[in-house]
Formats: structure tokens, sequence, C-alpha cells
């Protein structure tokens, strides 16, 4: 049986970097938490780091030391809930995955590390990708979780140097009233850098702790400083000390825990559940065969759903009804939403049309609805919204209707671009997973024609810009009008095909056959220039 092999990833500025990570900010931050009657500092930037400022530090002594420090207050439920977003996507890494206190996960990777190329490349990894997602993480991997939490939050630290009691009585009294008065973040290193992946051998955590503080046991406040005080702050000094008196003196808590570490107690992980699948199902004592008791069915199943789904509010974005027949057989109709819904009848309406797909065959004995995707609702705050949402409502539930026939990805909206390239200046988007334009469609300087087409060869037939007469299609024109030039350079940060011709001059032609073309003069680049026509007009 292979050894057991655990990850423990901490994430020593989570607090923090929650905030700055997408905003990028650089500079001192630091998020601010409640201490009693004071304000401490809680969690740290890179920056905040760099000023000298400390975890635990009032907020008025930190903003004297760095007058330019940004806060924010800290919100306990808004981390939680961004860690557990954290262990959903460790679980690549592993299929047992934990949450760790606030700040880190635990990850059982044991037959998990030769799918990343060994525990070295799986734990870096694990880094480069908090770092792409804007985190500090520092990673450790041991045989128990007492272990690698250790090492991935002190190994490389050291240890504070500490005063026995005998000590203190040989300082002077002004010495031991300045000590009295300094705060337990004062005298507190900033932790050195150290490597973000640490390994510790299997089967050798007696050596690997030893060095280490006795607060990476993750001890109750204030014992590791009790335990300094009798010269015992390193791992390795409690091991040759008598057990019996260790515990009489400071409780079953520390030898649990030493214990825990050095493997002697086993200490399981509490993987992350997934949220319950959200589906109901209806067992029917009879079979049933026609459309009208299958759409009754289908109508108590959807008022359930629709229960839960306000209970968590949220709602479906896709459904899938799935029906067993009496032969055993099993048949599934599936309606992605245009919006996210949790009106019964509203989408009952939706999924009639559906269910003449289904087969009765023998007859139906059971019905199950499920809603496989979801998405948070967010209550309307102001009444004078209501129209315009029931305008939106409307429009999505007829994008449902005819996705249901062509698919929701075949229905595009188009939103403007900030682009001068004429086949850029608007990108198409699925109608049913986009908003639409927030801003008015912007005019451009000059007339756009009404169709645009690969750029097609114009053979000049007589001189003058642009010309008076030219062959097109097959056909002559000549020119009985032109408005113009309109300049138009290619994106030179882009090597686009379509404009290795160079520059464009592009001009508005009315030939003598009433048409209203929409020719450019190439000036020539990596491909030859010459005459082109681009589009027509209405």
């Amino acid at each position: 049986m292979p050894t057991r092999r655990i990850l423990s990833v901490w994430f020593p500025r989570l607090g923090a970097e929650r905030l700055t990570r997408r905003a990028g900010a650089a500079g001192a931050f630091a998020v601010v938490a409640e201490d009693g009657p004071r304000q401490v500092l809680a969690a740290l930037s890179a920056g905040a780091e760099a000023a000298g400022l400390v975890p635990g530090q009032p907020l008025r002594e930190a903003q004297a030391l760095c007058p330019d420090l940004r806060t924010a207050p800290q919100e306990p439920a808004a981390e939680a809930a961004f860690l557990r977003a954290l262990a959903r996507w460790a679980d690549r890494f592993s299929p047992l995955v934990a949450c760790d206190g606030a700040a880190g996960l635990m990850l059982d990777i044991t037959g998990c590390a030769h799918l990343f190329g060994g525990e070295a490349a799986l734990g870096a990894a694990v880094v480069d990708e908090a770092t792409d997602l804007g985190l500090s993480a520092r990673c450790a991997i041991a045989d128990t979780p007492g272990a690698a939490w250790a090492l991935a939050r002190f190994a490389g630290q050291g240890v504070a140097p500490g005063r026995s009691g005998d000590a203190i009585e040989q300082e002077a009294r002004a010495t031991r009233a300045r000590a009295a008065r300094r705060g337990p973040w004062q005298g507190r290193a900033v932790p050195r850098a150290a490597a973000p992946v640490i390994l510790a051998p299997p089967g050798q955590l007696h050596a690997v702790l030893a060095s280490l503080p006795v607060a990476a046991l993750r001890l109750p406040e204030g014992l590791a400083d009790d335990l300094g005080r009798l010269g015992l702050r390193r791992i390795g000094d409690l091991a040759g000390q008598p057990r019996a008196a260790l515990g009489r003196r400071f409780g079953p808590v520390l030898m649990r825990r030493l214990d825990q570490a050095l493997g002697a107690v086993p200490e399981p992980l509490s993987a992350i559940a997934p949220p319950p699948p959200l589906a109901v199902r209806l067992s029917l004592p009879e079979p049933i065969g026609l459309m009208d008791d299958l759409r009754e069915g289908a109508a108590r199943l959807l008022a359930q759903l629709c229960a839960r789904l306000a209970e968590r509010g949220e709602g479906a974005r896709a459904l899938r009804l799935e029906v067993r027949g009496a032969d055993g057989g099993v048949q599934a109709v599936d309606l992605r939403l245009a919006r996210a819904m949790r009106d019964a009848d509203a989408m009952l309406a939706l999924l009639v049309p559906r269910l003449e797909r289904i087969d009765a065959g023998f007859g139906i004995d059971m019905l199950r609805l499920d809603a496989p995707q979801t998405e948070r609702i967010v209550p309307e705050q102001m009444r004078g919204q209501g129209q315009a949402a029931a305008r939106g409502d409307a429009l999505a539930d007829l994008l449902t209707r005819l996705g249901a026939r062509v698919g929701l990805d075949a229905i595009t909206r188009r939103h403007p671009a900030e682009s001068r390239i004429p086949a850029k200046t608007a990108i198409t988007l699925a109608a049913a997973w986009s908003e639409p334009a927030a801003a008015p469609w912007p005019r451009p300087e000059h007339p756009r024609p009404l169709m645009l087409w690969r750029p097609e060869p114009v053979t000049p037939q007589a001189g003058g810009r642009p010309c008076a007469a030219f062959r097109w299609r097959g056909r002559r024109h000549e020119t009985a009008h032109a408005i113009g030039p309109e300049r138009i350079a290619p994106e030179w940060w882009l090597d686009d095909p379509e404009w290795r011709t160079g520059l464009r001059d592009y001009w508005q032609v009315l030939t003598t056959r009433g048409e209203r073309l929409w020719l450019f003069q190439a000036h020539g680049a990596a491909l030859s220039g010459g005459w082109f026509c681009h589009g027509r007009f209405a």
C-alpha cells in the first residue's frame, strides 16, 4: 500500500489578494478586522508587507507607519465562499480536497502525483496556476496533514528568540516595563521568502519537523508562548520530554497535535461536498400514456423544482426530463433556457412542445426532472425596473422558443466594436448568453455600405481618380459621381492577410446604372495594390 501523501496549499495573502487580484492594484493594501474595541490588520498585500506591516497590528499604528495604506473591511463570508471556489478549482489535482482554516486547502494526492510528473511538478503546477489567478501560494507535501500544514507555513522561517524566566529577572526594570507595553504584533518578523514547494521525504517526519517552532503544531492561542517560557521552542525539544508530564501540564491538545503531525494518530480529511443535485422524481402507481397525463406530471415536477430553486435563490438555465417506460427503456428531452427561470407556469409552456417527442409505448411509470445548469437570480431593487425587466423576460422566452427549434447558439446579436476596419466594426455574440448593447450604436464618420463582401478586383478602363470607367464582375461600369477618398490604415500590430495590400483609399461610386458601390484603391505593401470593390450601398 503506498504511503499517504498530503499536499497543503497556503494562501498567505488571501484576504487582500481576493480584492486586489483583478484590479492589479499596487502599493500597500490591508484588510481590517474588528478585535474588540480596536481595528487590526487581518491580511496584507505584498506592498504592505514590504512597508514593514504585519498581521495583527493595530490599524492606527499601521497608518502612522504607512500613510499611503489603503484598507477594506474584512468579509468572512465572502472569503469563505472564495476559498470554497478555490477548492473546486483544486479538484483537478486530486479527487479529495478539503478547506483548511480560512486561507488554506488540503489535498490527498496519494497515487496522483505521477499524473503531473511527480510531486515537485504537481506542487509547482499548483503554485503557477495560483499565480495566474493573482494569488500567492506556498505548498508542502508530507505524510500527514499536520506535517504538511506546518511545512507550508513555517518551513525556512526559523524560531523567534525567546527569554526564560531567569533571563527576564536579570533584566533592568525599565527594560521589563517596555516589554510589558509591547503588543503581541511587535517583534514579529515578516515571513521570509521560502521555496514555494516544500517536499518532506516519506517516513522522515521526525527529522523534518524537529527544527520547526512549536506553533507549527496548530496549538491553541497562548500555548506556544507557555512552552517557550520553559525553553521548549522547537518541535524537536518536545521529543525528549516525558509525555506524561507534558500531558498533565499542558493538556491533551498538545499531545494530540504532536501525534497527528508525526503520524501516530490518524487525521482524516473532510472533503468538500458538492452541492446537492437539483432533481425531483415522480413514481406513478399505474403507467400513463396520454399527453395530458404527461403534461400534468411535468407540471407537478416543475412546481417542486421551482420551490427548491427559490430556497437557493437560483434559477434554471437548462432542464432535462427523463421518463422511464414500463419496458425499462429511458427517454429524455432537454430544454435550454435563454434566461434563469423559476416560474413553473412559464417553464411548463416552454417544455410542453418537447413532450411530443416522447413515445409512451407500453406506458410511463416514472418521471425525473433535473436542472443541470443553474444561475443566481438577483431580486429587483427598484420598482421602475419592472417594466424593462418584463420586456427582457419576454424576449428571453422568445429566444427559448426559437432556440428549441434551431438551437440557442444559432440565434445571435451584434455588438459594436472599437475598430475602423470595415469588417471588424461589430462582433457577433450568442443572444442567449449575452446582454443587449448598453450604449447606442456609434455612428461612423462616413456612411457604410449595406452589404460587405471580400474585396473583388476591379479593372480600370479609363484614367482618373476614381476610375472613370471600370470592369467588375464581367461588366463594364461608368462612374457618374464619386465621393472620397476616406483613408483607412491596416492594424499594424496584426498580420491580417486581407490587409497585406497596405493603405486603402475608399470611394463611394455612383455608376450610370444606378448602383452605388464602395471601391477602394490599395497602395501596396506586402502584396501589390490596385482597385477593388468591397460593398454595395442600399
